[in-house]
């Protein structure tokens, strides 16, 4: 395998990142660097510090990303409205490209010369990781151990934790893994691996079930600065404090949920159930506040990019050129888009109630059905006749041919 002395490895805590960092000892006889991103996972930072030392680290880097977080990663990718397979807003895609660069970080810091993840062999995430590391260190060495031990599958790992002493968070009650960050959790395999099976109501943690959300509804308003939420209800608040402000408002409201198959990049469909409250809720007081912003060419050429834009996200090119490209374009499509969205939380439902902008381009003056002085109705008798023109000279030519 060669000889390594020192590994950044990207930890969690969870059952795979916790054998990996003993395996790595074990394996390369080397020291292993614990880095942890926070990225809101909330209560489940408390113990990583002190399990990650147990197991065998020799260093442990918790670095707080949150602000990073949305600011650089979570808001371009709503600038773009970026949603993968029509339903999936990459919580989980788009925090990997922040921790392995991160973890690159650690690596130069500590004149690390290897890196490592969790990810299997099966999975996305070994993409975005890896692709990251390249991009950024090219000289790097990469350590997949999914791709290298003999172990088969998790309940090998969990003889593997069991045997070291290392406890596992995957239980007979918690038959599923899940992933956790300010933007999103998501939950997958075990249990979930029958896409007919219904998710257990036990299972969610951002959100209530709809049917146990307010018998009022919630009305929240959201000011957007060139495609960029700045303040809820007139308060300003900070990137990571706004989201998490609206994760509860939207949790509160069973906002979020979505249960879906998708495709990964290595090829299989994979069924993944998600819980995205606050990114929910700004999605559609985005799309409203554009709705009366930007020029008609301009959204629908901004749309027509956006699967691309979430693809290279879902498969790892955060750091490539096509995505630099991209990103230079929408933030080019967002310069007018300020403005309020009203919205309306309801028991599952995210309903826009009203927008506003002080650059808006919607006239009540051309679009009344009331009498009004600006707009020649006659007009339109040419455009659509000129319009029209090569339906009829189709129509002709294909009835001359019968």
């Amino acid at each position: 395998m060669g000889k390594v002395k020192k590994v950044v490895l990207a930890y969690s805590g969870g059952l795979d990142t916790s054998v990996i960092l003993r395996w790595l000892i074990e394996t390369y006889d080397c020291e292993v660097i614990a880095f942890v991103a926070d990225l809101g996972q909330g209560e489940e930072l408390t113990p990583v510090r002190a399990k990650a030392k147990k197991t065998g680290a020799s260093k442990v880097y918790v670095e707080n990303v949150q602000d990073e977080f949305v600011r650089d990663f979570i808001y371009p990718a709503l600038m773009a409205n970026a949603v993968y397979e029509g339903t999936y807003l990459l919580g989980t895609s788009i925090a990997r490209p922040l921790i392995a660069k991160k973890q690159i970080e650690v690596a130069r810091k500590e004149k690390a010369e290897a890196v490592s993840h969790g990810s299997t062999g099966k999975g996305n995430d070994q993409v975005r990781f890896e692709l990251t590391y390249y991009s950024l260190m090219p000289g790097v060495r990469v350590i997949t151990p999914w791709r290298e031990w003999d172990f088969q599958s998790r309940t090998d790992l969990v003889n593997y934790a069991k045997k070291h002493g290392i406890a596992t968070p995957v239980t007979v009650r918690k038959p599923y893994s899940s992933d956790r960050n300010l933007m999103h959790i998501s939950f997958e395999g075990g249990i979930l691996e029958d896409p007919a099976a219904e998710p257990p109501e036990e299972m969610f943690v951002l959100s209530r079930s709809p049917e146990k959300a307010p018998n009022r509804p919630t009305y929240v308003e959201i000011d957007f600065v060139r495609g960029v939420p700045v303040a809820v209800d007139g308060k300003k608040m900070g990137p990571a404090k706004l989201l998490a402000h609206l994760n509860r408002l939207g949790g509160r409201n069973g906002i979020g949920r979505v249960d879906m198959v998708e495709n990964r990049y290595v090829g299989m469909k994979s069924r993944g159930v998600y819980e995205t409250p606050g990114a929910t809720i700004l999605h559609a007081g985005h799309r409203a506040v554009e709705s009366i912003t930007l020029d008609r060419e301009v959204m629908h050429f901004r749309d027509s990019l956006v699967p691309k834009f979430a693809e290279l996200i879902y498969y790892g090119y955060w750091y490539s050129p096509e995505m630099e490209l991209l990103r230079g374009m929408v933030e080019k499509s967002q310069e007018n888009v300020t403005g309020t969205a009203r919205l309306k939380l309801y028991k599952g439902n995210c309903i826009v109630a009203g927008r506003s902008s002080p650059v808006s381009l919607y006239r009540t003056d051309f679009a009344t059905f009331e009498k009004e002085t600006v707009f020649n109705q006659r007009d339109a008798e040419g455009f659509i006749k000129i319009n029209a023109l090569r339906l009829k000279i189709r129509a002709m030519h294909t009835k001359r041919k019968r």
